[in-house]
């Protein structure tokens, strides 16, 4: 499963996709989403279901911590991280 994107690109696409704020201002690697309210409790569930379906990982109840959710780079390692255990 080859993709040219990055992880951290698909999952800045879709957040510039869904959400208002992050098109108005844009999104950069280390801001952290939840205090500057890029993405509230309800975005990161939408960002969880998306996560799920478009790496196909499965994120446990404690795994949704908002440290695992704060940034992008933050996601992206998470996602990365999930991926690569799933095949082992």
């Amino acid at each position: 499963m080859s993709h040219t994107r990055t992880v951290e690109d698909r999952i800045s696409e879709y957040v510039l996709k869904q959400f208002p704020l992050a098109r108005k201002r844009g999104i950069k690697s280390g801001e952290k989403w939840l205090e500057t309210g890029l993405l509230d409790s309800l975005g990161i569930l939408d960002l969880v279901q998306f996560l799920e379906q478009e790496f196909s990982i499965q994120i446990a109840d404690d795994e949704m911590a908002p440290e695992n959710f704060e940034s992008l780079d933050v996601v992206a390692s998470f996602v990365s991280k999930k991926s690569a255990g799933k095949s082992s």
